[in-house]
């Protein structure tokens, strides 16, 4: 069984609050993207296998993915195994939740292998013991995230808009990121729905806005080299995604994102010693 994997992006992310146990609560409207991973799922008779073609990705069970599928058969009872190939183009520690979606991914490819023993609520359920945002990619319609990301409110249509995506080289850690974080004062959540959900389509040109940006810039100048990048490039709009690196710009037309694509392709070829490493993306919002 052939499956594509997608990619997310944090339209906007407020950091609300902390929690005692010492997670941050969020509201962020999150939206998948048309950039994806290509996971192969083959039954076998027992046991659970994985091979990535990426490198540094585990193959073992401390991948998502694999924790995914043992899962899958712990809650559902079914005997027999899986291996599971991935084709990664989602650069891990992106902020672009590669590996979630795999691991979501998996989960719903083996559901519908084994004739459908869980609804799509169920699933949600059992993705969400993986990491908060793992359910999201279970229907990775646009959603308003609240929580630690794992509560999820319908919104009105998005408005549609091309995506060039700059992964700069070299991930992030979300960990390091939330500790550079300095929490002060920030819109209320309710207000950030108020203004959200008033919207007959949502615009996120109006809303791009990322609280982690600052504490990733203090550990990464890449990011704000993408993102002056980007904005040369001619995109409306410019911001990081989740915990970083990765930057998004957002078009409104394609040919100005093919535009901008080339163009930053030519820097990479231009100036290697500063942006060698550079992975440049394509995509567009899923509604």
């Amino acid at each position: 069984m052939e499956l594509a994997s997608p990619a997310k992006v944090n339209l906007f992310l407020y950091v609300t609050g902390k929690r005692e146990d010492g997670y941050h609560e969020l509201c962020s409207l999150m939206s998948g993207i048309t950039l994806y991973d290509r996971i192969v799922l083959a039954p076998s008779a027992a046991g659970i296998s994985l091979q990535c073609d990426y490198p540094g990705v585990p193959e073992d069970e401390s991948n998502l993915a694999w924790r995914a599928a043992a899962l899958f058969f712990e809650a559902s009872g079914i005997g027999g195994g899986c291996h599971i190939a991935i084709e990664k183009r989602i650069p891990p520690g992106a902020g672009l939740g590669g590996g979630s979606g795999n691991a979501a991914t998996v989960l719903k490819g083996l559901n519908a292998m084994h004739g459908e023993p869980f609804g799509e609520k169920a699933l949600e359920k059992l993705a969400l013991t993986l990491g908060a945002d793992v359910p999201f990619f279970v229907r990775c319609a646009p959603v308003l995230a609240t929580g630690v990301g794992e509560c999820f409110e319908a919104i009105p249509a998005l408005k549609p808009y091309h995506l060039v995506i700059i992964y700069p080289g070299t991930g992030l850690s979300t960990v390091a990121v939330y500790k550079n974080l300095k929490l002060g004062l920030t819109k209320t959540e309710k207000k950030i729905k108020s203004r959200l959900l008033n919207e007959a389509v949502i615009d996120p040109l109006h809303h791009l806005h990322n609280d982690l940006e600052t504490p990733a810039l203090m550990l990464s100048s890449a990011v704000g080299d993408a993102k002056e990048a980007l904005k040369h490039a001619g995109a409306d709009g410019v911001l990081m995604s989740g915990s970083g690196s990765s930057v998004f710009g957002l078009f409104g037309e394609s040919q100005g994102a093919q535009a901008a694509v080339s163009n930053l392709m030519r820097l990479r070829e231009d100036r290697p010693e500063q942006y060698a490493g550079w992975q440049v993306f394509a995509a567009e919002l899923v509604s």
